[in-house]
């Protein structure tokens, strides 16, 4: 897929985009079949109970079949079109949701820097823990982040209850759609059952620059595997997404692999 300029205009303007059915009713089982596997068997998902969040990393790179999303045409046009053709694919988490989530950014980088890729495997609307975000508040003006507001505190600021904070948008989502988003951007979700099934790809600009590389290396010091001091045997992926790339997919991969590398020696792929 190609973005038109009104969705690179809207993105920009609101931080975020939702593509409908953007994979196919086979893709989606084959996804949805693929994270079960892998939630289930890397991820914890066996035990668990409902009572908190289980989450795991790299919920694309433990199969063939998953690692291969990061090869679909779909999902290079709409991540290439926000941040460039040769962006970073800098891994993900994947995850059965319990409960509400709070209102926060994932960054607060004052740039379009990062975005999130996200996939929801269950039908959600407004009340079953759909994505909700506060459009436009990703800018560094933008009211929230000038006056400092605790969006989770709107119901003693303002007498509002955060979920009904003015201006935000429940995303309702079907599988098959997919929601990207700039990291600065605020989001939360509401309500929903205590198995909700949500994984994401987080991925930045390719840095060309001095300013670009200091920020990259900034990123990947808290968003890797080795930040978290987890060994995945292979650095900064899991081996199936190294072993199963061509070239074309290892554009996505080498400055990530080569950072990480740098910062966590201890963590780097074993040859």
């Amino acid at each position: 897929m190609q973005l038109t300029q009104a969705q690179i205009n809207f993105f920009n303007t609101f931080g975020y985009l939702a593509i409908p059915q953007l994979f196919s009713a086979d893709e989606t089982a084959r996804i949805t079949e693929g994270f079960e596997w892998s939630i289930q068997n890397r991820g914890g998902g066996k035990n668990h109970d409902g009572s908190k969040r289980t989450m795991f990393g790299g919920p694309i790179e433990h199969t063939p079949e998953m690692c291969a999303i990061l090869d679909h045409p779909g999902i290079l046009g709409l991540i290439g079109g926000v941040i460039g053709e040769d962006f970073n694919y800098c891994s993900g988490d994947g995850n059965y949701y319990t409960g509400s989530t709070r209102w926060h950014p994932d960054g607060n980088w004052g740039q379009l820097f990062a975005v999130k890729v996200a996939f929801y495997l269950d039908p959600l609307t407004r009340d079953t823990g759909c994505l909700r975000v506060i459009p436009g508040s990703h800018r560094p003006d933008h009211f929230v982040r000038q006056e400092k507001i605790n969006v989770n505190q709107s119901e003693e600021l303002f007498g509002v209850l955060p979920r009904d904070f003015p201006g935000n948008v429940a995303l309702e989502t079907q599988p098959g759609d997919i929601l990207i988003f700039n990291h600065d951007l605020y989001h939360a979700a509401y309500g929903g059952h205590e198995r909700r099934r949500m994984f994401t790809m987080n991925c930045t600009r390719r840095a060309k620059n001095p300013e670009d590389l200091a920020t990259a290396h900034k990123y990947l010091s808290i968003h890797t595997a080795g930040a978290n001091n987890v060994d995945t045997g292979a650095g900064m992926f899991y081996p199936t997404m190294i072993d199963t790339a061509n070239k074309k997919r290892m554009i996505h991969l080498e400055q990530p692999i080569a950072i990480h590398d740098e910062l966590f020696p201890q963590f780097a792929r074993r040859r």
